[in-house]
């Protein structure tokens, strides 16, 4: 089965979270090469928005390097026994319910990452100077430039099949090749998305702003760690949890959309198809064992 989740990190959570939950359950072949590159990929994709300085660096690259350590002795297992479970549930039918309710715990492993990443990022927020968040403001801006290319400049039809080209892409890679009518269900599904990329936009820019305005906060007022931390923690949980309004509506009819589209689709698989999700899933699991063993 293919898992989505809603939440979103901040700073260096976001980076290890999202890599560590895409080394973990996503298509790649080389599970653990990618996993113990962590660090090295997450510092330069961190450094491409801060541009960090000569004393900034050697402290980064050694909190990733705790952060990973942190996270393969304990959350590692965590994600394998994750995987152990999909296996059960693989070779039958499943339930919207179902595939929500792994994906909200997926989602919790995510949280313990941002939580355990939160004193090195307010470490790194104090440390900020008023260059590095133009850089900052430069990035977000190239960002949204790029994600307007991608998809605000398309056609409806343009971004519909943008989105079916990518969900085949995963899922073939999953289960392998999908009949005629598999995708047709996949093209239904696309085609019937409540996914808004304009309010997308907005939420991006509205957040980015948001950091912005919060980092600079902290070069002017010098807060304490406790004070930055806890401002910091707001901010990310504003992320993980939207407040009432039109983006938490998106989000959640998103979630839901996500849960019922995968079991449909899975329901939907041959039975050779569920036994080669199957042998995916025990791949993954594998690697993360031998992640595990050889730390």
């Amino acid at each position: 089965m293919r898992f989505s989740s809603r939440f979103r990190c901040a700073a260096v959570a976001r980076i290890i979270g999202v890599l560590l939950i895409a080394a973990a359950l996503g298509a790649c072949s080389a599970i653990k090469l990618a996993y113990n590159n962590l660090p090295t990929v997450s510092y330069w994709w961190l450094d491409g928005y801060l541009d960090f300085d000569g004393a900034q660096t050697p402290k980064v690259r050694d909190e990733l390097d705790q952060l990973l350590a942190w996270h393969r002795q304990n959350e590692l297992p965590r994600i394998a026994s994750l995987l152990q479970e999909a296996q059960a549930l693989a070779p039958g039918e499943v339930t919207q319910e179902q595939v929500c309710a792994m994906a909200d715990r997926i989602r919790e492993r995510l949280l313990a990452v941002t939580e355990r990443a939160e004193p090195a990022g307010t470490e790194l927020a104090l440390s900020l100077t008023d260059a590095q968040l133009q850089q900052l403001e430069r990035k977000y801006a190239k960002n949204n430039a790029e994600y307007r290319k991608d998809w605000l400049d398309r056609t409806p039809a343009q971004v519909q099949e943008k989105r079916y080209d990518q969900f085949l892409d995963r899922t073939e890679d999953f289960y392998g090749r999908l009949s005629t009518e598999q995708r047709e269900l996949l093209k239904q599904q696309v085609a019937q998305s409540v996914f808004d990329p304009r309010l997308a936009d907005a939420e991006r820019r509205k957040r980015q702003q948001e950091a912005l305005v919060l980092l600079r906060g902290f070069v002017a007022s010098k807060p304490s760690p406790a004070e930055a931390r806890a401002a910091l923690h707001g901010y990310i949980q504003r992320i993980a949890e939207p407040p009432p309004g039109p983006w938490r509506d998106q989000q959640q009819a998103l979630l839901q959309e996500g849960c019922r589209n995968t079991a449909a689709l899975h329901n939907g698989t041959t039975a050779s198809q569920r036994a080669q999700a199957v042998r995916r899933l025990q791949a993954y699991e594998s690697d993360l064992r031998q992640l595990v063993a050889t730390r």
